[in-house]
């Protein structure tokens, strides 16, 4: 395995599941990307409202954190949902019943040593956001191979990765609160409303 370097952004990451008291707690240099290994739809089962970033200058800095968090809340240990990858889920970083302290512990760290705490779903909306120029583009490609597959393709061969990926950046994208109308077609939000 190639070296990487200990400097550079790293987020420290509170996930609170939507249905339970129950947060999953860890550090990642890419949380989208952490997030859809947690869940391909993470938008359905993880509360973004309720989740929070805080983003250190170091990974050492996001490891210590998430170390002493850990520690703290050792007997709150929980398993994950079951709906989660096991490969994704990690044994050690689930905890059931420490949401509000676990959110006022983020709050004072990131007082007292100056990081930024970001809310999730504000931050996931910035990223989204940064990407769209792409979208409306990138969408009347999907419906291009979703309307090719449907007409060319037997039913038992169709695979409906096209489908898939649109629905959901739609999805996504409405989650954080992006105003669809405004990133996509209007074939693309035709084709949402009967699918």
């Amino acid at each position: 395995m190639p070296r990487t370097l200990g400097k550079g952004r790293t987020y420290v990451y509170m996930l609170p599941w939507r249905e339970q008291d129950l947060l999953k707690v860890g550090f990642s240099r890419q949380p989208l990307v952490r997030l859809r290994t947690l869940h391909r739809r993470f938008f359905d089962v993880f509360d973004l409202d309720r989740g929070y970033l805080l983003e250190t200058e170091r990974l050492a800095q996001a490891r210590r954190i998430e170390r002493d968090l850990i520690l703290r809340h050792a007997e709150h240990r929980s398993p994950p949902p079951l709906v989660v990858p096991d490969a994704a889920a990690g044994y050690s970083e689930w905890f059931c019943g420490v949401s509000a302290d676990v959110t006022a512990e983020l709050h004072e760290i990131a007082d007292r040593e100056g990081f930024v705490l970001h809310a999730l779903c504000e931050w996931l909306r910035q990223v989204l956001e940064s990407q769209s120029d792409g979208l409306y583009e990138w969408s009347l490609r999907q419906l291009e191979a979703i309307e090719y597959e449907t007409f060319n393709v037997p039913v038992a061969f169709q695979l409906g990765e096209a489908a898939r990926s649109l629905r959901y950046v739609m999805d996504a994208c409405e989650a954080v609160g992006l105003p669809l109308d405004r990133l996509f077609p209007q074939s693309a939000m035709a084709w949402r409303a009967l699918n």
